[in-house]
């Protein structure tokens, strides 16, 4: 069954200090493109972090964020003092010389300056990292499970589009025989205002019939009811066919055009033009396929 890169997945755990929350969210990309959102206290971790996405996910834009909330005491932080003064000493003598007037608050400018405020942690131990890790497993499978319902609409979507287009061909061949009937009067016609002309008639004859036969669209029909059957079977074949999706939606694609250039007729033209806006919609889902 297919899958949607589309995805949301989120834990939460309590250590003895602190709340840890994981939140993973997932959208289509042509890669697997990842951005993070890790405290500085597990940054060493972000590698593994990293592979670990990569190899559960395999496609996709993830956004990973790790959130820590302090509980049970303050969150321990101190005011390095010395870059304080620093940032003071530089600001003010700026103003000064520069004419621009100084702060009316200092003390809330200075404290958003970076490195002023420090957060006094020491490194996680292998014991809470492993309790995050289970957390990104864990939010790794809800978002999974999400993928997998996601898949389930989807799949519903491309069935329904697929046999709309089969039955739009059904359409078509109404007007096959009709229009090539308007097309050889059309030919007689002309021919009779020119009747005084002088032509050989076999030659006519194997001209009226090559050209025909350009117009016949039974081999783009035959092409193109095998092209829906192979998206569908696909469509069934398994994971990670998005791509594979994408590319026999091109195919479909050629064959709609090439019907509506070969129609020659403004019911099968009307109908061709309905063709397109259905593949239209499954290839702008397709792009959500994993």
């Amino acid at each position: 069954m297919i899958e949607s890169m589309t995805g949301f997945g989120k834990g939460t755990v309590e250590l003895e200090d602190k709340k840890i929350t994981v939140e993973i969210k997932a959208l289509n990309s042509k890669q697997f493109d990842l951005s993070t959102r890790i405290p500085h206290l597990y940054k060493e971790k972000e590698m593994q972090v990293r592979s670990l996405l990569m190899s559960e996910l395999e496609r996709g834009k993830v956004d990973l964020t790790i959130q820590v909330e302090y509980i049970g005491k303050e969150l321990p932080t101190q005011i390095n003092r010395r870059m304080l003064e620093n940032y003071y000493c530089r600001i003010k003598d700026l103003s000064a010389s520069l004419g621009i007037s100084e702060p009316a608050d200092w003390f809330s400018l200075l404290v958003r300056l970076p490195e002023v405020i420090q957060n006094d942690t020491s490194e996680a131990d292998e014991q809470e990292w492993e309790a995050i890790r289970r957390l990104i497993i864990s939010a790794i499978s809800r978002l999974k499970e999400f993928r997998v319902q996601e898949g389930q609409m989807l799949y519903n979507f491309f069935v329904l589009k697929i046999n709309t287009l089969k039955e739009q061909i059904k359409e078509i061949e109404k007007y096959e025989g009709e229009r090539i009937e308007k097309i050889k009067t059309r030919i007689m016609e002309n021919l009779e205002k020119v009747a005084s002309l002088d032509y050989d008639k076999n030659r006519f004859e194997q001209e009226m019939i090559y050209y025909i036969e350009k117009l016949d669209v039974n081999e783009e029909k035959t092409r193109l009811h095998n092209h829906l059957d192979y998206f569908v079977s696909t469509l069934d074949s398994g994971h990670g066919q998005g791509k594979k999706l994408g590319f026999i939606a091109q195919e479909i694609g050629r064959e709609i055009n090439t019907l509506g250039s070969k129609s020659n007729h403004a019911e099968m033209q009307q109908i061709v033009v309905r063709m397109k806006d259905e593949l239209e919609q499954i290839k702008e889902q397709v792009l959500n396929i994993l």
